[in-house]
């Protein structure tokens, strides 16, 4: 830009950097659609999400046992998350069928992302309990978040801000696009 940054009283000190705001992300750091309790009748958003359509629910696949999800707070494009339907905290706590879904569908997903937008790696894991960093530690889910070469730049690192490219909602019509068949 060739034009000298606006003062704008309230941001910060004058700068040569132009502000991006997410304001979205407060709705996370405030603590937005989180559970007020552990059971599954405390507000649970992963159990009431699969009562949404697909669409309004982000879900990219519903498989017997467990759902694709996308992140409603990504951390890059096309993040998802496998979730049981049953409320349940941890991993042991999965029937065998369970884990056996949870584990095909997280391959799925990484055939989807890989069709979809090409991803070049994965960041695949769940934090078990609060004290490991569980967002909502009281239901089960498993992430998988999509990696490219260089998608670590100076947006996350010095402005702490991820910018994405494209709405949740054309993000999911794309990967269930690209979802294998069954």
């Amino acid at each position: 830009m060739t034009s000298e940054p606006e003062q704008q009283i309230g941001v910060g000190t004058q700068d040569a950097f132009q502000r991006l705001w997410t304001p979205h992300r407060m709705a996370y750091i405030q603590g937005e659609n989180k559970p007020s309790g552990p059971g599954a009748d405390d507000g649970c958003p992963f159990c009431s999400i699969p009562a949404k359509s697909d669409e309004d629910g982000l879900i990219v696949r519903r498989g017997e046992h467990v759902y694709a999800v996308l992140n409603l707070y990504p951390y890059n494009g096309g993040h998802l998350m496998t979730v049981p339907y049953r409320h349940v905290a941890d991993y042991t706590d999965l029937t065998d069928a369970e884990t056996a879904e949870l584990a095909e569908l997280t391959k799925q997903a990484m055939t989807a992302l890989r069709t979809a937008s090409g991803a070049h790696g994965f960041n695949i894991g769940m934090n078990q309990g609060a004290a490991a960093g569980a967002g909502i530690a009281a239901h089960l889910h498993q992430h998988i978040v999509p990696r490219w070469g260089g998608d670590t730049n100076f947006m996350p690192v010095v402005g702490h801000t991820k910018v994405l490219p494209q709405l949740l909602a054309d993000t999911r019509k794309m990967l269930a696009d690209a979802w294998p068949p069954a």
